[in-house]
């Protein structure tokens, strides 16, 4: 009985995934989204020559340029952007939207803030791997695959918190990597963090009203849809990272 109603439960999930993937907007939206990650993985956490060595050349607090590359970071950052969008594809109201936003806001402001002063020496590029698995694991709990499969519904809260906590990590190993002085660092990496709630205030509201679009046109396919395209690109992230370690470089 129990391989029965297994098997049952795989022939559901296999159907919806088929009946998803075979849809023209699918392919489309997951070739552009393959493309457009797969082609600038880089910025991800990415920073240009000019601001890296704006952040390495500094001395002393410079509370608005790096409130700035803050909110740059987020609204350009592909992995936090994905992330957001699948944290808040099923949510309902502004309230709970915020919650979730203030959740993974903690999350990373820890780890970003300790992770920076501790000196923390940790791969980029693993994290990074980390962070692109983080996104299908949200898409995949989106469309209830945890209970379809598993019979059991993860706390999404404790996981949007825990995932931000990598997300911070991932933020401070790649400050890290430009070698800021301590010379005025923990303002400069407070005023850094204030950026980033900045640009991700900015990339939620952006990402709310796209997101209510698509599900009042196109409901539940339009859910099947995102999500796929979320996994896709999610798993190319996570590839091109952990492609970047296997081969002896670090692509972070």
């Amino acid at each position: 009985m129990a391989r029965g109603m297994l098997s049952t439960i795989r022939s559901r999930c296999f159907r919806r995934a088929r009946a998803a993937a075979s849809a023209p907007l699918f392919t489309l939206l997951a070739l552009v989204g393959f493309a457009a990650i797969y082609t600038s993985a880089a910025m991800a956490h990415g920073v240009g020559k000019a601001d890296a060595q704006f952040v390495a050349e500094t001395r002393g607090a410079a509370i608005f340029p790096f409130a700035y590359l803050g909110a740059k970071h987020m609204v350009t950052g592909y992995d936090h952007l994905l992330y957001l969008v699948a944290v808040i594809f099923h949510v309902r109201r502004v309230r709970d939207a915020v919650i979730f936003a203030t959740l993974f806001s903690l999350g990373h402001s820890l780890t970003l803030l300790a992770g920076v002063l501790l000196h923390t020496d940790v791969s980029s590029a693993l994290v990074d791997a980390v962070i692109g698995l983080s996104i299908v694991y949200k898409a995949f709990e989106n469309l209830g695959g945890f209970r379809s499969l598993f019979g059991i519904s993860p706390n999404p809260r404790i996981g949007v918190f825990g995932f931000g906590l990598i997300h911070g990590l991932g933020l401070a190993t790649k400050l890290l990597s430009l070698r800021p002085s301590p010379d005025g660092l923990t303002a400069n990496l407070v005023s850094f963090n204030i950026g980033v709630e900045i640009g991700q205030f900015l990339a939620l509201g952006a990402a709310l009203f796209l997101l209510f679009h698509i599900r009042l046109r196109q409901g539940i396919r339009g859910s099947q849809l995102v999500n796929g395209v979320l996994r896709v690109c999610g798993f190319v992230l996570a590839g091109y990272h952990l492609g970047g370690i296997a081969l002896g470089g670090d692509v972070g």
